[in-house]
């Protein structure tokens, strides 16, 4: 596949691609002009509020509402008794994998609403509906819940343990999938036949969301039309609406998916939860809008948590140090029910991603997937990616150690070369760009290696132990799904890029405009975006996976040639030329040999105005298109961390970062820099700080921002540097690799391993995330207990 675009054909182009071009959302936001879920109010609108499971695990013998419903205000109260005779269908897992003995993987069905069982503290058992919002929530504290408790288990291996307390009949063992990949007769003989093999313990702890936006929903019925209208933040309408229609038995027109502005998401909004299919059957009962805006203190029991994954790492290698195979086994913590994507993080996408940038010719994953109860998990920045590439570069710096082999010279040593490039994975997959070596010898520079130890000595000499850390990743973007390219001219002089990628922080308004500026000419400020319309768009694989420039820039690189299309023939008729004549160039068309022409926009407007046309001209140059798919592609990168601890306290700092990255053609170099910014401080966050914790009994006892910690602005490095080494991509137009997930990809090892350099003076091979001044403590206090 030919490239459409090179750096030196765009770098004229003050808003082309390649540009450091402002978003177009934030004078909006920073005026606080947004319009999130929330914002959206419709008349006569109802409130709603649910009621939660206190217990993690307990049967339902009975639900009283009747105090409830006699509240001042009180329209409704739902319970699973009510929504059953109306059919809904069960919230699915859209993976389809198989045990190892090929048997198909237990789905346990989730309902709206739980019934005969509770399964995790905040499992939802019934919602009001009340004049205000104050009312319902008053009215759902008055809803009795007898609950004879159960025994509760949240760790896989205690799930699976025998007598261990039963989640579903159909579940036997707690165990929902037993899941195999790779050949375990070649990868035992490469093991058997290492020279060294490495094995590491590693732990992937689970993650609270916590997106700045709480999860919310308005939804209004037309009893006439049999339609509902659902504004609810989401990461794509066309899918999330298709999927909240197979959940309310409907038929997909018969819902309107609206979604404004998303303060945040990754991942977790893409999901259909329970609460909406209760607020629709709400709205159609009472015949008017009902309005549910999620509390914090909910969030944290009820949004899907992320990752939450205990493996055992082995790497094998040869006398030389080179790889020969790695295997992993471990559990996987999919929750009380299963999420849409629950266990593809913990099985295929660590197959897929733990192998990096290296020529590890065979990689074995054994993942024993269980239910627990705890808060369901789901999709979370990376889902899968960077735990595959963590597992795989703290191995790479046991071994390092383990065997005296520099570290930087092992990953050298075993990186696929530019020169062997297509290079197929025993994953299935084949890398078709890229510079691993480069990469990693610029970030090693950039860093200033060489000048570590002085810097370690000056740390020393103020009583902190200084730690250098590099996190080489390599990522399986999602496959772009079928994406809509629509181009429509507006009667006022603007153009509407119509997608159904959706931006829920990433800014592509900018980004697509870039796009379409670079192929048509279009004058930048006149460039629109509609993308969280579901009425509009007729195809949208919706953003996740560090997809959305390759799918939506790709299909609207396609539609901007259907316009050229239909202008050539349009402006052929204008100019009294055959349309074969007409050429496109710098947003004109021009009769070739001649200085005849007319320019895009002119010819727009001509047909806004009323131009007549023959019967075999098209009479507009509105164009909806439908990408069909791509291959994956490949982000990666060199990320290096540098820290300093307090041995007296246990406080982590992260005081230089240098991260170079290879995204193929970049679109916004701006946005791209911010998309890695928080990326990092999303996995600083997850290693040195963020820690969810059960009770015995299943309760979260980091159910607040009281016990849970997030990243700060202060928590930053002061030294943050960010380089791009792009090799453009093969697998879609644009030649773009996707950046959203990268930065957890690189910072979780670059960290992790900084933080195992600053105590390897100590003793210390190996330390858990998080890295909590406690932990740090703890471990140091241990060491010195030993001298």
């Amino acid at each position: 596949m030919n490239h459409i675009f090179k750096a030196e054909e765009t770098a004229a182009l003050q808003f082309g691609i390649g540009q450091p071009v402002s978003r177009l959302e934030d004078p909006t936001l920073l005026r606080g002009e947004g319009r999130y879920t929330d914002d959206v109010s419709l008349p006569g609108q109802a409130y709603a509020a649910f009621v939660r499971s206190p217990h993690a695990h307990g049967v339902i013998a009975g639900i009283d509402v009747e105090a409830a419903r006699a509240l001042p205000g009180v329209l409704a109260v739902y319970t699973a008794a009510d929504l059953a005779p109306m059919g809904y269908g069960p919230l699915k897992c859209v993976i389809a994998f198989q045990h190892r003995d090929g048997r198909p993987m237990t789905a346990p069905l989730r309902h709206a609403l739980a019934s005969g069982k509770v399964r995790f503290v905040g499992d939802p058992v019934a919602v009001v509906i009340a004049e205000t919002a104050h009312q319902a929530r008053d009215a759902a504290e008055a809803v009795t819940l007898d609950i004879d408790p159960l025994p509760a288990v949240t760790r896989v291996a205690d799930a699976i343990a025998p007598g261990a307390p039963q989640l579903y009949d159909d579940a036997p063992g707690n165990l929902v999938l037993d899941y195999h990949f790779g050949d375990a007769g070649k990868v035992a003989e490469a093991f058997a036949s290492a020279a060294h093999v490495t094995r590491l313990e590693i732990l992937n702890n689970r993650i609270v969301v916590n997106p700045m936006e709480p999860r919310a929903a308005v939804v209004g019925y037309d009893a006439a039309t049999g339609r509902f209208t659902v504004h609810a933040p989401s990461q794509g309408v066309f899918g999330k609406r298709n999927n909240l229609a197979e959940a309310m038995g409907l038929p997909p027109d018969r819902i309107h998916l609206i979604t404004g502005n998303v303060g945040g998401s990754f991942g977790m909004k893409g999901a259909v939860f329970p609460e909406y299919v209760c607020l629709l059957h709400a709205a159609r009962e009472l015949g008017r809008p009902v309005k549910w805006t999620d509390q914090r203190s909910d969030s944290f029991v009820s949004d899907h948590h992320g990752r939450d994954m205990e493996v055992v790492g082995e790497l094998a290698l040869d006398a030389e140090g080179r790889f020969l195979a790695t295997r992993f086994t471990g559990y996987g913590n999919l929750g009380a029910y299963l999420s849409p994507v629950g266990p593809m993080m913990t099985t295929l996408n660590i197959a897929k991603n733990s192998i990096g940038m290296y020529r590890t010719p065979l990689v074995e994953v054994n993942t024993i997937c269980a239910v627990t109860n705890t808060v369901p998990i789901g999709a979370y920045r990376g889902a899968g990616r960077p735990e595959g590439n963590y597992y795989m570069e703290r191995l790479i710096d046991t071994a390092a150690a383990e065997t005296g082999i520099d570290r930087v010279e092992l990953r050298r040593r075993n990186m696929v070369a530019p020169g062997e490039l297509p290079w197929k994975t025993p994953a299935g997959t084949a890398y078709d760009s890229g510079d691993f070596p480069g990469l990693l010898a610029r970030a090693v520079e950039a860093a200033d290696w060489a000048g570590f130890p002085a810097r370690r000595e000056e740390s020393a000499a103020r009583g902190r132990l200084r730690g250098l850390g590099i996190g080489c990743y390599l990522e399986v973007t999602a496959p772009p799904a079928n994406e809509m390219g629509g181009l429509h001219f507006e009667p006022d002089g603007t153009v509407t890029i119509v997608t159904g990628t959706l931006d829920y922080g990433q800014g592509h308004w900018s980004a697509f405009a870039q796009v379409l500026h670079s192929k048509l000419g279009i004058p930048f400020d006149r460039i629109r975006l509609v993308q969280g319309d579901s009425d509009r768009l007729i195809a949208g694989g919706g953003t996740g996976g560090s997809k959305s420039i390759m799918a939506s820039g790709a299909a609207i690189l396609e539609a901007g040639d259907l316009v050229i299309e239909k202008g050539r023939q349009i402006a052929g008729h204008l100019l009294e030329a055959g349309a074969f004549d007409v050429e496109f160039r710098n947003g004109r068309f021009t009769v070739a040999g001649t200085d005849r022409g007319i320019d895009l926009m002119e010819l727009a407007g001509r047909l806004t105005a009323g131009l007549q046309l023959p019967p075999d001209v098209p009479d507009t140059l509105d164009v909806d298109h439908v990408f069909k798919q791509a291959p994956s592609a490949y982000p990666n990168g060199c990320h290096v961390a540098e820290i300093e601890i307090d041995p007296e306290t246990g406080v982590t700092e992260v005081v230089r970062y240098i991260m170079v990255n290879d995204f193929g053609t970049v679109v916004n170099p701006l946005l791209v820099e911010g998309q890695l910014h928080g990326g990092v401080m999303q996995g600083v966050g997850q290693a040195l700080m963020e820690r969810t914790v059960y009770d015995p009994e299943g309760q979260l006892t980091t159910g607040s921002f009281i016990d849970y910690q997030m990243p700060r602005a202060a928590d930053a490095p002061p030294v943050f540097t960010f380089e791009s080494r792009p090799q453009p991509t093969t697998t879609n137009p644009l030649g773009a690799k996707g950046c959203g997930e990268a930065g957890c990809a690189g910072s979780l090892p670059a960290v992790m391993n900084a933080m195992v350099d600053a105590l390897s003076g100590l003793g210390i091979r190996h330390v858990d995330m998080p890295a909590t001044p406690l932990a740090v403590w703890q471990l140091i206090a241990a060491r010195r207990a030993q001298a």
